[in-house]
């Protein structure tokens, strides 16, 4: 995407989008989805890519989960138009997007995996995490196991939470569970609620579910042990993330710390996200 965009037209989009991550589908009344689509579709028109993606999200999907607040039907060939603007700009959300129509055959783009994965291997290549996560899978499901951890931390190295889940498993598996915790916190600062949930059973009980005493022994060694305390602050977290899967938890460290620091006092997951910038907006 450009590098900067439109202070007027991403503050328009982003305070829409605040409204939309703001509650589930169906709380919405008629009078706030309506207001969440007109904002995004004028910060669109106005040029913002933020804007122009999540309304592609909204004709696919449609907006308004329920009669008395349903405001947009789905049109998958208006959602695919968008989609094939972004792809023409090169934009990696867009080529991955694209390749995901062609893989189901919707909106105007006939099924096609070869065309696909032509588009999804661009997108990695450019940088879409989401592509990278494709690749990966394929990667895995063909056994290159190596290269399938190459595109898993070039996705992670964008603070992409479900590379950062994926990584983390991996690494239990392979029995360093200190770096399995270390990774899960960073994938949690991206946005995971995979990565909530891990944490939230790890200090449930002190160990994950069904472990071998070898496991135990060595979480011992990192301080891990039950912790009500933590378990409600990872908790607390994954239900916001349930509601916003955009909140980005940049100061989390602060306030939900690894053992064996102590925990500060906190007042809620707020106080572990960023704060919205509107100085000289990037993507």
């Amino acid at each position: 995407m450009p590098s900067t965009r439109d202070p007027a037209a991403y503050r328009l989009y982003i305070e829409a989008r605040k409204i939309w991550r703001s509650k589930i589908a169906w709380q919405f009344t008629r009078e706030e989805a309506t207001l969440i689509l007109t904002d995004v579709k004028k910060a669109a028109d106005l040029g913002d890519w933020g804007a122009r993606a999540l309304m592609a999200h909204f004709y696919l999907h449609g907006l308004g989960a329920l009669e008395s607040n349903h405001v947009l039907d789905a049109n998958p060939e208006k959602s695919v138009e968008i989609t094939r603007m972004a792809a023409k700009a090169m934009q990696p959300w867009g080529l991955y997007d694209l390749g995901v129509a062609y893989e189901h055959g919707y909106g105007g783009a006939h099924y096609d995996l070869d065309l696909a994965w032509a588009y999804y291997l661009r997108a990695a290549q450019l940088g879409s995490p989401e592509a990278q996560m494709a690749l990966a899978q394929a990667y895995s499901d063909a056994g290159r196991l190596g290269d399938e951890e190459t595109m898993l931390q070039c996705a992670y190295e964008q603070r992409h939470g479900p590379a950062a889940y994926k990584l983390a498993m991996r690494e239990r598996t392979h029995n360093e569970y200190g770096k399995a915790i270390q990774i899960y916190q960073q994938g949690l600062k991206y946005g995971s609620k995979d990565c909530a949930a891990a944490l939230k059973l790890l200090f449930m009980r002190g160990h994950w579910p069904n472990p071998l005493d070898e496991e135990v022994k060595i979480l011992q060694k990192f301080s891990i042990a039950r912790d009500t305390e933590r378990e409600n602050r990872y908790n607390a977290i994954y239900d916001a993330l349930g509601i916003n899967p955009d909140l980005k938890l940049s100061r989390l460290d602060q306030v939900l710390p690894l053992p064996p620091a102590k925990l500060p006092p906190w007042s809620g997951v707020e106080d572990a996200v960023e704060p919205e910038s509107y100085d000289k907006p990037t993507y």
